[in-house]
């Protein structure tokens, strides 16, 4: 027989007696919460059992939102939850602050900061504490960031943003960046306080992982978060207290101007989802009396659940599904209403926008610089090379970090509008500024060693590869076509504003540089999570046709070509790969972006890149001839390694889209053999070929015969200061012999991939055999290339397999050009025929 159920029994259900029907799991939670705010605020401090217990139900609650839809459905709309761990990352912050980096000012100012030794020595003193303390936050923002994974993340992306949760975390992820980018002297620190030091950073580095990633999931399809989380990130916090009206009406980039116009579309979208506002209004009709408190009345966001008579809303109205037709009216005083009027963003932004865009970008207006503007230029560089070099390691700090002025966006050594595209003008280098004479001041800033702008800018510098993936998902989520929801009621792509946005900022622009280091400093291969991410956001780039300005903000003035220049070719060309599969349809919009792409980096190639190698490979063949000083070489191996890579680079973009024949045709017009034939001469005469053998030179070990017998034992050298005595340590070994002088530095593998190219330059049209391109075998011919590659036939090890590519080059220039064939005949009649050896 069953036992008869008592009344205590019936009402045991744990579910029926909880406020709100509130689940176990919220009030484990939130009773570890309560205890955990009082022990950031000392008020109390958590003894060792309370630690205990409530670490475990902290570890417990994170364990289950990894593995129950359910629970992670319950918490994630509590809103006194949401409350609780608001006021804990706003007491943990300060508190964390002074045990490791000074007092909590010091966090917005690095002027009240300690030194990295004093902060070291507090780290050390506090280590057993911040170890524990960090453990528990890492776990919060862990679960915070797992309760952004539900069915409807808008609803708990909504009360994070009101309880401003989100502001919190950004608070963490300064406190993480002023920790651990600081640079700590650990010569001084004896191996114990070396590891507790190590033990903290790599603490602040996973809260920094953790924090990141929360704030992925927070701006996860969501466009206000994401615009607000890009209004923290690119602005700095004065950029909001200028005047508007105080900036010269010709200033390319107003930031504080942006910066209102970006608040006040804020206010105008700060309408929440539905669920989110009945959640915070019976919270705050039913629950603000009672602990955690009420809802902080904030705007733009409070209206959402304050009483109208209260609360002001100046939200658009989401049921007005018109479209907007957006007007600008100069006159009107009320910025807010100005802005609303306007319908989107930013119209500082949009201004923007328009200067710095490609220039040829609705209409082919920037033409290319002919060949001969390309030898004026190479003989300039060769003229200014010792000046150029001497002039920019002076040392002075000037900002010359972007070539484009307001009004003037054009291509590195281009000519005026008004010419027409392939028209060569007789004063064309009259109207050429020549970048090697006028503007080659040293730019520290472009290195990362000085002080960089933004917040994000810091964190490429301290996490690896597999800790910096949210970064990198961010700014995509943030900035990629497909990533976006559509148009707004204005007409405008959003996520093609944020992309203009983060390259109009200065901090933008900082860790879009950082970015691409962070790639050549990791060598990320192309298979690499971060190396396909980063090609996606470059890809956004390129859609709103800001690459050409990219490009020019990442110039180091000393540098051929930046390392953050090259890192970009690269991911260029990994873009350009994959279109090789799919050709567009010919002359469509993406078609034409490309070749615009295209035409705009040769043109870099032509006026900058080449002029400056070939100058350096001619002062080479200077001194290879003992016309000059080897002393006098302006450069060293590093630098020459440098302008080695970008070339290199630029060779391989090259020998990628000479493989599209859509682009190919235009490589051809522009007459792209002149650079290559022009690199191949001045390797040649520069560059002395490596033999496959290279022979002892034996004469070194001959006795000298002037010398009287039984003086050979002298010529080894032998010296007592290099014998060690009983009881010293042993005699270090020689060091290792020096690096070959800069002077003689090889450009490995270079001809190599110019053959390449002139061999794809040079093939028949497709489904034959020959013969070659016409016009590029007339190009050739009058450029005096076909010397220049007779001369790759003799094998240089620095060139391995050059000879067989250009085999397949001489095979398509000599066929069905009579004018290379006479050259060869020219030449032989006067070398007369090779003669037979004995």
């Amino acid at each position: 027989m069953a036992p008869v159920a008592s009344p205590l029994d019936e009402a045991a259900d744990p579910q029926e007696q909880l406020p709100h029907n509130e689940s176990i799991e919220e009030r484990c939670f939130s009773a570890a919460l309560i205890c955990l705010e009082g022990h950031y605020t000392d008020s109390p401090p958590m003894g060792p059992l309370t630690s205990a217990k409530v670490t475990t139900m902290i570890s417990r609650t994170l364990e289950k939102t990894h593995t129950s839809k359910e629970v992670r459905e319950k918490l994630s709309r509590n809103v006194a939850i949401w409350i609780w761990m608001t006021r804990i990352v706003a007491a943990a912050v300060p508190s964390l602050t002074a045990r490791s980096v000074g007092p909590l000012s010091s966090l917005n100012d690095p002027d009240k900061g300690v030194t990295p030794t004093e902060s070291t020595n507090l780290i050390i003193k506090n280590w057993a504490t911040l170890k524990e303390d960090l453990s528990i936050l890492s776990k919060l923002l862990h679960i915070a960031r797992n309760l952004l994974v539900t069915p409807e993340p808008e609803v708990p992306q909504d009360l994070c943003a009101a309880v401003h949760f989100d502001q919190m975390v950004y608070q963490v992820i300064i406190l993480c960046v002023n920790v651990t980018s600081k640079g700590y002297d650990g010569e001084i620190l004896d191996n114990g306080s070396r590891t507790k030091l190590n033990e903290i950073t790599d603490g602040y580095k996973k809260v920094l992982v953790t924090s990141l990633q929360h704030a992925h999931n927070w701006t996860a399809k969501n466009d206000r978060n994401k615009m607000s989380f890009w209004l923290d990130v690119l602005f700095d916090e004065e950029s909001g207290l200028d005047d508007p009206s105080a900036y010269p009406v010709m200033l390319e980039f107003r930031p504080g101007v942006a910066k209102l116009e970006v608040q006040h579309w804020l206010e105008r979208n700060s309408r929440m989802c539905d669920k989110a506002v009945a959640l915070l209004r019976d919270y705050h009709r039913n629950r603000s009396d009672k602990p955690p408190g009420p809802l902080a009345p904030i705007s733009p966001l409070a209206w959402n659940w304050l009483p109208k008579t209260v609360g002001e809303s100046r939200a658009d109205d989401l049921a007005d599904d018109f479209k907007v037709t957006p007007t600008w009216d100069e006159n009107e005083v009320d910025k807010f209403k100005q802005d609303a009027a306007y319908g989107r963003v930013s119209r500082e932004i949009d201004t923007w926008w328009l200067s710095a865009r490609d220039p040829n970008y609705d209409d082919w207006v920037v033409p290319m610089p002919s060949v001969e503007f390309a030898k004026g230029r190479t003989e300039s560089c060769k003229a200014n090379l010792m000046r150029r070099y001497n002039h920019s390691y002076r040392g002075e700090d000037h900002d010359d970090h972007d070539d484009r002025q307001s009004g003037g966006a054009q291509v590195e050594g281009s000519v005026g509008d008004e010419a027409e595209v392939g028209q060569h003008h007789d004063h064309e280098e009259e109207e050429y500024d020549d970048p090697i004479i006028e503007e080659e001041e040293d730019d520290d800033d472009s290195y990362g060693e000085g002080p960089m702008t933004g917040l994000l800018t810091e964190v490429p510098n301290i996490l690896d590869p597999k800790q910096i993936e949210a970064l990198h998902l961010i700014v995509k989520s943030c900035i990629l076509d497909s990533a976006g929801v559509g148009l707004t009621k204005a007409g405008e792509n959003l996520q093609k504003t944020r992309c203009r946005m983060f390259l109009a900022a200065d901090c933008g622009k900082s860790l879009l540089r950082e970015m691409l280091v962070f790639i050549a400093v990791w060598e990320q291969p192309e298979t690499s999570l971060i190396f396909q991410i980063t090609t996606q956001i470059i890809e956004a780039i390129h859609h709103s046709a800001l690459l050409p300005y990219t490009w020019d903000s990442l110039r180091i003035p000393k540098d051929i070509i930046s390392p953050a220049q090259t890192v970009l070719l690269r991911l260029i060309n990994h873009m350009f790969q994959a279109r090789k599969t799919k050709v567009p349809a010919s002359e469509s919009k993406e078609q034409l972006r490309d070749v615009k792409l295209v035409y705009f980096l040769f043109a870099s190639f032509r006026s900058r890149v080449v002029p400056e190698c070939v100058a350096l490979m001619h002062l080479q063949a200077q001194i290879r001839q003992d016309l000059c000083d080897p002393a006098d070489f302006p450069v060293d191996n590093w630098d020459m390694e440098r302008a080695k890579d970008g070339l290199a680079q630029f060779l391989d973009f090259l020998m990628t889209v000479v493989e599209m024949e859509h682009i190919r045709k235009y490589l051809v017009d522009w007459e792209v053999s002149y650079e290559l034939v022009s690199l191949l001469k001045a390797l040649e005469a520069g560059v002395e070929k490596k033999p496959l053998v290279t022979l002892p030179d034996r004469s070194a070990n001959r006795p000298n015969p002037a010398s009287p017998s039984g003086s050979n034992i002298d010529h080894q050298h032998w010296d007592i200061s290099h014998v060690a005595y009983p009881g010293e340590p042993p005699v270090p070994p020689p060091p290792p012999p020096m690096q070959e002088p800069a002077h003689l530095f090889p450009w490995p593998q270079i001809k190599i991939q110019i053959l390449t190219i002139l061999a794809g330059l040079l093939q028949p049209p497709p489904g034959r055999s020959g013969p070659g391109n016409p016009d590029v075998q007339q190009q050739i011919v009058e450029h005096n290339g076909v010397l220049a590659m007779l001369n790759c036939c003799v094998y240089d090890d620095h060139n391995p397999y050059a000879r067989e590519r250009v085999q397949i080059c001489l095979k398509w220039l000599m066929d069905g050009s009579e004018a290379a064939n006479n050259f060869v005949r020219d030449m032989v009649a006067v070398s007369g025929p090779p003669q037979s050896q004995p």
